[in-house]
């Protein structure tokens, strides 16, 4: 059954819904970058450097590393699980390709029962 009360509340939603304004939020406006003040081509360029010395798990390594356009150069030093140290120098470019300089610095230790951990301390 259909009372006035009914059709008053349906009328109601129904020109709410087609008069209803979108909401708009005061966001901040984020900074818009154009293609031009970008420059996708320019030589690559970047530095970067960490090191590790973890005396739980006897982790100790570190690296650098940096480019300067084609050109890349860096070193990384690791202490194997045989107490020695490896260093590794690198150089790489376009001309030349990658290039390595390994040196392993003290003796290598090897327990003489395999997995006798008392033997490294």
């Amino acid at each position: 059954m259909i009372t006035p009360s009914s059709v008053l509340i349906l009328c109601t939603v129904v020109l709410s819904t087609v008069y209803a304004q979108p909401q708009y939020f005061n966001f901040p406006q984020q900074q818009q970058y154009s293609a031009e003040e970008t420059d996708y081509h320019a030589p690559a360029q970047y530095k970067f450097d960490y090191a590790v010395h973890d005396p739980h798990s006897g982790d100790v390594k570190s690296q650098w590393e940096e480019r300067d356009g084609d050109a890349v150069k860096g070193s990384y030093t690791v202490h194997d699980p045989d107490g020695s140290v490896r260093t590794v120098e690198y150089y790489a470019d376009k001309e030349n390709g990658f290039n390595a300089i390994v040196k392993k610095q003290g003796n290598s230790y090897h327990p003489p029962v395999y997995g006798s951990k008392d033997e490294f301390f």
